[in-house]
């Protein structure tokens, strides 16, 4: 993975200042549902593309997984800012989570368990 450039944080930032450009603003938290339901969807197309056995039409435009993460992440982000959601907070209370309860729920490489 290449180094962390820019935080959640100042990516949370950086769309703000994009949406507050325009007269609309942020969408209600149910268009911006459908929109974020709507990047997943693509991304799941990708992935099928790219991994299963759905290969593209001809005369569909490439895309890339890369690409529909980004969207989602984008979505995702504008969603957080208009729901007044710290995305690092987030993250890092889920991870606290993750880090408690799924400890020993796979088989770890360092051996340890649950006993």
């Amino acid at each position: 993975m290449k180094e962390n450039k820019q935080s959640l944080y100042s990516m949370q930032q950086e769309v703000d200042a994009y949406i507050q450009q325009f007269k609309t603003g942020y969408f209600s938290p149910l268009s911006q549902m459908a929109r974020l339901t709507e990047e997943v969807g693509e991304l799941a197309r990708e992935i099928n593309h790219y991994y299963g056995e759905k290969p593209k039409k001809a005369n569909e435009q490439p895309k890339t997984v890369t690409e529909e993460l980004g969207d989602v992440l984008f979505v995702t982000m504008i969603m957080a800012n208009s729901l007044d959601i710290d995305l690092t907070e987030a993250f890092q209370k889920n991870m606290e989570k993750f880090n408690q309860r799924d400890k020993y729920r796979f088989e770890r490489k360092d051996g340890q368990t649950n006993d």
